[in-house]
């Protein structure tokens, strides 16, 4: 990373709250203390490294907790849509066409972690393609192009078989490779409608995770009862084989599809087992109870998907412009609820990305986002451009320049 350490944030507004400053050693927030205007940094402080945020709203570091890092094209010229609709449509349109793009490639891998830097994510879970035709080559890609920026971002990686589990004979000697070379979590894809075996394909799942003590994240596109049943095996999983907190659906529509009663009692036995949600608020879906959800223990994290990539030419990388669309599509109007969206997107992730917190706190990481708004609600509506993102104590994007 090209720049130089903070050591004072001065006169910043955490959470739209009063002036402060945050002191700042080794990456790490020390210390949050109410701003002096009159007052001079301590002796021996470098005024090189002391950064003034001229009032401005702070935010903790925004949280990508379900990305696609791997297969964007962004910053390719224009790929026109094609294939066929559906997730089997979408699988195999992208096999047919990633190679033409370099896909998976650290130069495109780089242009889309650049782009979601600007806009002011620090931190990343990232589903990483694992099939029989790039092995575990695209982790290999991810995490280079993640050193490449040298801390401006941090990334966790799910070994995805995007290609289905057990319908493709040997991803789960991929997947269990995968966890034993390192990757976070091993993913899982609509163990009903894709593998036609939700039983075997969470059964393998589950057995790797316990082996190598990974987590499990799971892509779940199955709707209404179907979607609902194959929750409740990953709960019976999850606790028979102690994996509470480890355990994670992404999409998740049915749970928004359910009737009352059986929403309320799936998300009390969600809660129960630790399991958590990812959702990436998409346009038309039935919005997710996300009050219930909180309320039952089961956290909720906020991402991208894909940006434009083989799967739609939409996304921008943008989390904040993104969280307003969450709350727009949750129906939250009141200043409350507006604040809660921004916290899903932030420091409400830190498990996420396997932080204990990430937050504008003494022992938080330093990841911080100035942006020009009365308050966290106005930046949510708003989405206003990012004045300087903070990642591990050091300036990385500044007035939508990306320094890294």
């Amino acid at each position: 990373m090209s720049t130089s350490p903070v050591t004072i944030l001065r006169d910043v507004r955490p959470w739209g709250g009063a002036r402060s400053d945050l002191h700042v050693a080794d990456g790490v927030i020390t210390a949050v203390v109410p701003h002096d205007p009159a007052g001079a940094p301590e002796a021996g402080t470098d005024p090189a490294h002391v950064v003034d945020g001229h009032g401005l709203l702070a935010l903790p570091g925004l949280v990508n907790a379900h990305a696609h890092v791997d297969k964007s094209w962004w910053g390719k010229p224009w790929v026109s849509y094609g294939g066929e609709p559906g997730t089997q449509g979408r699988i195999a349109h992208e096999r047919a066409h990633r190679d033409e793009l370099g896909i998976p490639g650290v130069d495109v891998t780089l242009a889309v972690l650049r782009e979601s830097v600007r806009t002011g994510t620090t931190a990343v879970r990232t589903h990483v393609d694992v099939d029989l035709g790039v092995g575990l080559r695209g982790i290999e890609v991810v995490r280079e192009a993640v050193a490449a920026l040298g801390g401006a971002v941090h990334a966790e990686i799910v070994a995805f078989p995007q290609d289905g589990v057990l319908r493709r004979p040997g991803v789960l000697d991929l997947l269990d490779e995968a966890a034993a070379a390192g990757a976070e979590h091993i993913g899982g894809l609509d163990p009903a409608s894709i593998d036609r075996d939700p039983v075997g394909q969470l059964d393998g799942l589950f057995a790797i995770a316990e082996r190598h003590g990974v987590g499990i994240d799971v892509h779940l596109h199955d709707g209404g009862e179907l979607g609902a049943f194959q929750i409740e095996l990953m709960i019976d999983r999850t606790l028979r084989t102690g994996l509470q907190g480890k355990v994670n659906v992404a999409h998740g529509f049915a749970v928004g599809q359910l009737a009352a009663a059986c929403q309320a009692d799936l998300v009390s036995a969600m809660g129960e087992a630790g399991i958590t949600m990812t959702t990436v608020a998409p346009i038309g879906a039935a919005p997710l109870p996300l009050h219930a959800l909180r309320a039952a223990g089961v956290a909720v994290g906020l991402g991208t998907d894909g940006i434009r990539d083989l799967w739609s030419p939409y996304g921008t990388g943008d989390l904040l412009a993104l969280t307003t669309q969450l709350a727009r599509l949750s129906g939250f109007r009141y200043d409350a609820d507006l604040t809660t969206a921004a916290r899903i997107a932030s420091s409400d992730a830190a498990r996420f990305v396997g932080r204990t917190a990430h937050d504008l706190v003494a022992g938080a990481p330093a990841d911080v986002v100035l942006v020009d708004a009365e308050n966290v609600p106005d930046a949510v509506v708003r989405a206003p451009r990012r004045a300087l993102v903070v990642a591990a104590g050091r300036v990385v994007a500044r007035d939508g320049e990306v320094l890294v």
